[in-house]
């Protein structure tokens, strides 16, 4: 008996690859993201489909006729780009990555806290430029973060793990807004206060930094009245997801100094990013970053992997999400 066919939409660490090779038919598209057309050809021709943030799996093309799919092993822990009330309809299962890239996302934040709050993206241009004349007592005066307060949106498996980090190292205080409240010891491990509303955070928070899903429900959460909400000194940092951020309201705040500085690893349509922000000095742009560790993509290219173990030897995959 054949083994399963697997289609991979983007190129994965070595391992990860010899271990899926070992127990299907694997093909890997090794260019550039598929377009609509290559997505429904995929989903017509292979048993299992792969894929990642770039690949919009939305009702057109799983409700489509002559699916051959019947697991969506998605790399990554997000799944906004998938539509899994039609995944449903189609009798799709849909898994994720969820805890892998805990640990290296959390990391990044609070690399693009630093960044941001110490003008280090200004500094190295300014140096790679030939413009630096050496040491100077005013020269890219940035601002300490520590006994600052550092604001969580959502306050999940990596905002937990960055506040920690963050709250050791930095010597920042903890205050996060979530839909539900944290249980008490988790709260008290991170001797972190709760806020009941964005508004409320945003006015206290000197960095604001964000952990929530994307999706419709959270699109533009941060626009141009949440942006006027926050201190005039404040920091605004997206590893989340672009969409919950209004990019231009964003860049008006920004060359307007109505807040200090922002630092981004994400985008609303990736990989295009507004020259708007380009063209500002005061915002540090990361090229999604988050998970990017060698050790991150393999742990998240293992999850995947078993998911799809457990789901063709018949058992329910741990990370099912539809």
């Amino acid at each position: 008996m054949s083994p399963p066919s697997l289609l991979i939409t983007r190129s994965l660490p070595a391992t990860v690859l010899l271990r899926l090779q070992a127990s299907y038919a694997v093909t890997v598209n090794s260019g550039q993201a598929l377009d609509t057309d290559a997505l429904r050809a995929a989903l017509q021709s292979y048993d299992a489909l792969s894929p990642t943030i770039t690949d919009k799996l939305d009702a057109g093309l799983l409700q489509a006729e002559g699916l051959k799919t019947r697991i969506i092993a998605n790399f990554g822990a997000g799944f906004e780009h998938i539509d899994l009330p039609a995944a449903k309809r189609a009798n799709l299962v849909v898994t994720n990555t969820p805890d892998a890239l805990t640990d290296a996302t959390a990391e990044l934040t609070l690399l693009l806290i630093l960044m941001a709050s110490r003008r280090a993206g200004e500094g190295e241009r300014v140096l790679r430029a030939g413009q630096w004349t050496g040491w100077a007592p005013t020269q890219l005066l940035g601002t300490d973060v520590k006994g600052k307060t550092l604001g969580l949106v959502g306050f999940g498996r990596i905002a937990k793990e960055a506040a920690r980090r963050i709250r050791t190292a930095l010597g920042m205080r903890i205050a996060y807004h979530s839909r539900t409240r944290a249980a008490a010891d988790e709260e008290g491990a991170l001797d972190a206060a709760y806020h009941a509303s964005l508004e409320s955070l945003l006015a206290v928070a000197d960095v604001v930094s964000l952990h929530c899903p994307g999706g419709a429900a959270t699109r533009h959460l941060i626009d141009a009245e949440a942006l006027a909400r926050m201190k005039p000194t404040a920091i605004l940092i997206n590893t989340a997801r672009g969409s919950v951020v209004d990019e231009a309201a964003l860049a008006t705040a920004l060359a307007g100094r109505q807040i200090a500085a922002a630092g981004l690893d994400v985008y609303e349509r990736e990989p295009t990013v507004p020259a708007a922000l380009r063209e500002l000095e005061n915002v540090v742009l990361l090229p999604h970053l988050g998970s990017a560790t060698l050790e991150a993509r393999t742990a998240m290219g293992m999850q995947m992997a078993d998911n799809l173990d457990a789901f063709f030897a018949g058992r329910t995959p741990p990370n099912r999400v539809a």
